[in-house]
């Protein structure tokens, strides 16, 4: 299913330019590839689902000055974007557009009739499993499919009856086996003998493993060739083509398609897409798009958005990625699922088809994203800041985070966005001098260092952190007469929520990526110069090793605890009733302090 926005940006769109004005087209943004395409509303709402061969000519056709169907003005009026996703090949476009028809149901679509739909191949569920040809599946039923190519289908069953002898319906013995007596059904309600072992040949079949199959048939297209029966072997070549069509028919359906992301991304410099491609019910549901910056690592840029976009939603059970996760990405998201979630990188079968189509997708939207904001895509993230704030700008942004371990090596950080872009040169690293242990004193002090330092005011001073830091900040800045210089915000990573003085709580949309790019900033900051600081005075504490428990969880238990001998003398079940501290990590605390 399609999104509306995301933590770190918003998909892919033609948006209109003026009130009440139709979605405008731009010829050089759309792929010549094959694929579907989507007219939606401002609120997401599917309006149309279309598939093409090329996509670029295909969306040209509805901007054209005498459109061939009355409807397409309508539907060009109403929409306010184009959205589309590519696939290998027009005949998974043809399934794709299908599927997205029967999940959206849009409006200026016409309703498919029952002979549109794509049907499938089924072993039921049945004492002894008949294969059927059906376009609508039991829910009990093994399927595969939906096979574009009907004939093929149809060929391939009627194969695997003559070959194998596993029935198509259930007569009981009612008409005397005619099909048993022709070489077209074992008879497993007369004689069940052997029937199980039939079943699973052909399902192996079905699941792609037909190379037995086809070498029977070549030897038999041969041995005809041989004897110059050319139309007997016509038919034995015409058998291989339609089994080798159908079971290579994977790469938007398949049966291991289940609650299943993949994920795909492209960069260039700066720039980077991420996609994620959703598969449920054995078929590809849809795809989110967002353009992101590359922060110069693969595996850091896909672990930091993962981050954010499960925080939210519910990861899925299985989840695809281009490279391994960073340590505790995957405890992460089993926390966020309260289940296991399986993060594969695959290197073969139908789930590296799904990763790389996913990829490939990354590598178009990319050049859509870049061509797009030529070279404004920062910009704009910080005019929709702005928007959101309700400000005249926001192209100045300061950002402070802290950290420490068990009290030791406090230190603080902050990180400057210039128009939406990070500015480096104006990072600053801060080590505590007083004798604060808890984070609201250390971004007390820091801050009060930082505005008795500078000499030009940003537009913003965010804070990571909730209301609490909001007031205590603020009473900082009235202590230092700056109240009014600037707008001064918190932002929390719970709902990835944003708070004021005086205004309602915003709980951030796409139009707060530049916030939320600003505090992931200054907490990769702040960590890499903590863990230097930690390295430089060679620590050597134990629960420093210890899988996701960081600086902030650390803090949490040296307040719950009053301090380190605290801990030590803590329980398994002591230790689980800090707040952030499970089950697993409690016992792996304990096992550090009393290997």
């Amino acid at each position: 299913m399609f999104s509306n926005y995301s933590m770190y940006g918003c998909p892919f769109v033609y948006r209109r330019q003026r009130h009440n004005m139709p979605v405008e087209y731009e010829p050089s943004s759309f792929p010549k590839k094959a694929g579907v395409y989507l007219f939606k509303t401002e609120q997401g709402r599917v309006l149309y689902v279309g598939k093409a061969t090329r996509i670029n000519e295909r969306v040209r056709s509805y901007f054209s000055s005498n459109p061939d169907r009355k409807m397409i003005t309508e539907l060009v009026s109403r929409s306010d974007n184009i959205e589309y996703i590519i696939t290998t090949s027009p005949k998974e476009a043809l399934i794709l557009e299908r599927q997205l028809i029967k999940e959206h149901k849009p409006r200026f679509n016409s309703r498919l009739k029952d002979d549109k739909s794509y049907p499938y191949i089924i072993l039921t569920n049945e004492e002894f499993p008949r294969i059927m040809y059906t376009r609508h599946p039991p829910k009990d039923a093994k399927r595969w499919g939906p096979f574009p190519h009907a004939g093929a289908a149809k060929q391939v069953m009627q194969l695997l009856r003559k070959q194998f002898g596993i029935r198509d319906k259930d007569c009981r013995g009612k008409d005397g086996c005619l099909a048993m007596h022709i070489g077209l059904c074992r008879g497993p309600c007369l004689d069940p003998h052997g029937y199980d072992s039939i079943v699973n040949v052909v399902t192996e079949v079905l699941n792609g493993k037909a190379g037995k199959l086809i070498d029977e048939l070549t030897k038999k297209m041969d041995d005809l060739s041989e004897k110059m029966e050319y139309e007997k072997a016509a038919k034995q070549r015409d058998m291989i083509k339609a089994v080798r069509i159908t079971t290579s028919q994977h790469v938007v359906s398949s049966k291991v398609y289940r609650d299943c992301d993949a994920i795909g991304i492209a960069w260039k410099g700066d720039h980077a897409a991420i996609v994620v491609l959703h598969a449920d019910d054995g078929v590809v549901k849809g795809q989110e798009a967002w353009p992101i910056i590359y922060r110069g690592d693969i595996g850091e840029t896909i672990s930091m958005f993962i981050s954010s976009h499960y925080q939210n939603r519910c990861p899925p059970r299985l989840l695809l990625t281009p490279t391994p996760l960073f340590d505790g990405a995957t405890e992460w998201l089993n926390g966020r699922r309260q289940s296991q979630v399986e993060v594969r990188t695959p290197t073969r079968g139908d789930l590296v088809t799904l990763q790389n189509l996913a990829t490939q997708n990354a590598e178009i939207q990319l050049s859509r994203f870049i061509d797009k904001a030529s070279g404004s895509l920062e910009q704009r993230a910080a005019d929709e800041g702005a928007e959101l704030l309700g400000m005249e700008k926001l192209n100045h942004i300061v950002c402070f985070d802290m950290a420490q371990l068990i009290g030791e090596n406090r230190v603080g950080a902050s990180v400057s966005f210039r128009n939406g872009r990070p500015n480096k040169k104006e990072y600053r690293k801060y080590t505590i001098k007083g004798g604060a242990i808890d984070d609201l004193r250390m971004m007390s002090e820091v801050v009060e260092r930082w505005v008795k330092k500078q000499d030009e005011w940003p537009d913003l001073l965010l804070i990571d952190g909730g209301e609490t830091h909001l007031k205590t900040i603020s009473k900082i800045l009235v202590k230092n007469e700056v109240v009014g210089e600037f707008e001064l915000a918190a932002i929390a990573k719970r709902e990835e929520t944003l708070f004021r003085l005086e205004k309602k709580p915003i709980i951030l949309d796409r139009k707060g990526r530049v916030l939320i790019h600003s505090r992931d900033e200054a907490h990769r900051f702040v960590n890499t110069f903590h863990r230097k600081q930690r390295n430089r005075d060679k620590i050597k504490d134990p629960l420093q090793e210890v899988l996701g428990l960081g600086a902030k969880k650390m803090q949490t238990l040296l307040r719950h605890f009053g301090g380190r001998k605290g801990i030590e003398h803590a329980s398994i079940k002591d230790l689980q009733t800090v707040p952030g501290i499970g089950n697993s990590l409690a016992k792996r605390i304990h096992q550090a302090i009393n290997p």
